[in-house]
């Protein structure tokens, strides 16, 4: 349901008022005026009593294409003068149009030729009904007419208003008319009515005001566009209330402004002043036409500025004082929720150095203020803000022209003890007033400082406070600053206050003083094994403050394991018990492998041959059971071979030939000899003959590590050199030794094996090998060759 109200807040939407289309305007200043044109009208007039209008204008019909819309009002306090209108055919050029007045049943006519206007002013007599007709081209027979018949009191006419203000918010239409002179005593409420943009005509109810001026249409749709009439309410006085024009009401805003960039900028030909760029976005949704910007002091000193601007973004050129921004979009029947943004004050101005302002404060309601620099002789006008921290600025303007200096008193608010203000003067280029007239671009910064009315000691002290890096004689103390609200004076150091401490009795007690802008200290010349009490306090001009907690810490004593090497030494321990085993396995992998590459051993010789896969064919299903080995084991393919002189198996012995022979011959040399010696052995002797294939060379390199391979290879090589270079050995035991007959002389390979674990003596000799049971045959064998 809609209601209508006052609403005085509509006063300020003059730039948003509706004005109606030209015609009507005209009407309007027609009927303010009296219309010029009325003496002429009244001086054609002529009567008409005796003639037969009926009749000579019968010939004139009511065509819809011709003039219509006859219509006569008056003022009600102009009752003897009534003004008419009407609107002309369609269809027809060069018009004239002739009127005609008749009241009393024909006693008193008036007839008015040739006209060419659409309006015009009759005079009627009070107590008689009137009866208005409009000729168009009576002379035609293409006549068309129009006719008027009412009561005087009906002809009373009150608007529509000269003025409509509309306002949208909170899905509410506010509206604010006014009435023209005349009609204002007279209009008591008006009627609005609305309906949605493209919606039947007119199908909502009609809201009637509380009064001749404001009126409110609650519970509409915020983002529709709405049809607005308006008109007066009928009386005794106002009798005739037509509708206004219609008025396009778009839809209400209702997003704010968001601001996406802001930017403070030093000015650097522009001393003490700034540059203050701001940037925003709105919804593209919404229909708007521009924006609404305005900024001010945040310590309320005027003007406050208010600017209309199309585009999103703005740039002023400010003091270093605070300033609040607002910003809003706009329409003809709205503003948005603005968006505020606090521009903050600026500490340290381009240009502006520290000490050029002084503050001597005489009482609590006054001060004076101090600057270094003559500043008379371009400037007399100043601006001083003062605050403390937390609070809303205070502002004090003057004039100076003769001195540096100037005393406030007076003050607004009066100082309070043990609190800090900071104060700035400003500077304006107007000497004719030191109200600034606008607030862009027309103050800057002369500089800033700080004071206090009355100082005090501070009433708190350094908190956290911690020890580090102790030593024998050495500490590093830490600690965290006083409040700025609780120090209630100019912080100028602090003291630390120590002490020995022994089973609760306390030594002389040391203070050292340090500067305010350290919070750490490194306390020296200290006794080692020693226990000590700390505390710290903060002293001004007052006096010292209160003093922390007490904090202890102990010295170390002489041969001290400093406690970061015993946690390095730790770290690297437990890194050695995890880690340890698999990388020192790794590393024996890496450094010392157990058995080296056949194919690069001294002991086993690649054969590159046609040979290489029957004599190997044999050794090839043997599988290395353990590389530590304490015992060898001889492995044989025939159970007996007929005997063989030594001297026809010295070729197989000495296998250290020409290295260059080519491996067919070295496969060939083998194959025939074996052949023919294993032919020609016969003999019943069990004993086994160690029967190498090849003899290495025992030059090895120096960082060859030994292993089982190498030793296998020293043994071959020692039994042919002890049987080439005994001279104990006869030639009768020679022969002797030819005719020995040996058993199982197809040794295909050697092998190592272990069924226990590897023992510490890994690398046995040469001669501890021959002493293994396993040996037994070859060591018979060389005991018989001796």
């Amino acid at each position: 349901m809609s209601s209508c109200g006052i609403w005085s807040g509509l006063l300020f939407l003059k730039n948003f008022s509706f004005r109606g289309n030209s015609h009507l305007l005209l009407l309007g200043l027609m009927i303010a005026s009296g219309m010029t044109l009325t003496s002429h009208f009244q001086a054609l007039g002529v009567s008409c009593k005796s003639r037969n209008i009926s009749a000579e204008f019968s010939h004139c019909v009511i065509h819809p294409d011709g003039v219509r819309g006859l219509t006569c009002f008056g003022k009600y306090t102009l009752r003897d003068k009534k003004n008419c209108t009407w609107k002309p055919g369609d269809h027809t050029w060069g018009k004239k149009y002739t009127v005609i007045s008749q009241q009393s049943s024909k006693k008193h006519c008036q007839i008015y030729n040739d006209i060419t206007n659409f309006h015009g002013e009759i005079i009627l007599f009070k107590g008689h009904n009137l009866t208005v007709m409009v000729f168009e081209n009576a002379a035609s027979t293409n006549c068309t007419k129009a006719i008027l018949k009412a009561s005087p009191q009906n002809l009373w006419h009150c608007g529509p208003p000269n003025n409509v203000f509309i306002r949208r918010h909170s899905g509410g239409l506010y509206v604010n008319v006014s009435w023209s002179k005349e009609d204002a005593k007279l209009v008591n409420n008006f009627t609005v009515r609305y309906k949605e943009l493209g919606s039947p005509p007119w199908t909502e109810l009609n809201v009637k005001s509380q009064n001749g001026n404001t009126c409110m249409v609650k519970n509409l749709n915020s983002s529709l566009v709405y049809i607005v009439q308006i008109r007066c309410v009928t009386s005794e006085k106002c009798s005739q209330c037509p509708w206004s024009e219609p008025y396009t009401v778009p839809s209400e805003l209702t997003m704010q402004p968001v601001i996406v960039k802001f930017q403070d900028t030093d000015v650097v030909q522009l001393t003490g002043r700034r540059l203050i760029s701001v940037t925003w976005k709105f919804s593209a949704k919404e229909w708007y036409d521009g924006y609404h910007v305005s900024f001010g002091k945040v310590s309320g000193e005027p003007p406050y500025e208010k600017m209309s601007i199309t585009q999103p973004e703005i740039r002023l050129i400010l003091s270093s004082s605070a300033y609040q921004l607002n910003i809003s979009a706009y329409n003809n029947a709205s503003i948005s929720p603005a968006v505020s943004h606090t521009i903050p004050q600026r500490e340290d101005m381009p240009g502006v150095e520290e000490g050029r302002l002084n503050v001597t404060v005489r009482n609590n309601t006054s001060f004076t203020i101090y600057w270094k620099d003559d500043m008379t002789k371009v400037y007399s006008c100043y601006s001083v803000e003062w605050k403390k921290k937390g609070h809303t600025g205070l502002y004090k303007s003057f004039h100076q022209n003769s001195e540096n200096y100037k005393t406030l008193t007076s003050l607004p608010e009066p100082f309070e003890p043990y609190q800090r203000y900071s104060i700035s003067l400003h500077m304006r280029p107007n000497k004719n007033t030191c109200n600034m007239k606008r607030i862009n671009n027309s103050e800057s910064t002369y500089g800033s400082t700080q004071f206090y009315f009355i100082e005090g000691s501070p009433v708190s002290a350094p908190t956290n406070i911690s020890c580090h890096n102790v030593t024998m004689n050495s500490v590093v103390l830490q600690w965290m600053s006083i409040p700025d609200e609780d120090i209630r004076g100019f912080l100028q150091g602090y003291i630390i206050h120590y002490t020995e401490y022994h089973n609760r009795e306390m030594s002389t007690e040391t203070n050292l003083t340090i500067d305010p802008q350290f919070n750490s200290y490194k306390l020296g010349e200290l006794k080692s094994g020693t226990t000590y009490q700390v505390q710290i306090s903060g002293f001004t001009s007052a006096g010292v403050g209160v003093r922390s907690t007490a904090s202890f810490f102990k010295t170390d004593h002489e041969g001290h394991f400093d406690r970061s090497s015993l946690i390095i030494v730790f770290a690297v321990v437990a890194t050695v018990l995890m880690f340890g085993s698999p990388i020192i396995k790794r590393a024996k992998v890496v450094l010392w492998p157990s058995i080296p590459s056949p194919g690069s051993s001294h002991a086993v010789q690649k054969l590159d041959g046609p040979c290489q896969q029957k004599l190997l064919g044999a050794i090839a299903t043997l599988k290395v059971e353990e590389w530590d080995t304490k015992s060898l084991q001889i492995l044989e393919m025939e159970a007996v071979i007929p005997s063989v002189n030594l001297p026809s198996l010295q070729p197989l012995l000495n296998t250290r030939e020409d290295e260059g022979d080519s491996s067919e011959r070295t496969c060939n040399w083998m194959q025939e000899d074996v052949d023919s010696t294993i032919g020609d052995i016969a003999t019943d002797d069990p004993t086994d003959i160690f029967l190498d294939t090849q003899r290495p060379d025992l030059q090895i390199s120096p960082l060859a590590f030994s292993s089982d391979y190498t030793t296998m290879a020293m043994f071959q090589q020692l039994m042919p050199h002890s049987l080439a270079a005994d001279p104990a050995v006869t030639p009768a035991e020679e022969s002797e030794a030819e005719d020995l007959t040996v058993v199982k002389p197809g040794i295909d390979y050697v092998r190592q094996f272990s069924t226990s674990p590897t023992s510490d003596s890994e690398d046995m000799s040469t001669m501890d090998l021959m002493k293994n049971e396993s040996w037994t045959a070859e060591y018979k064998l060389q005991e018989t060759l001796h």
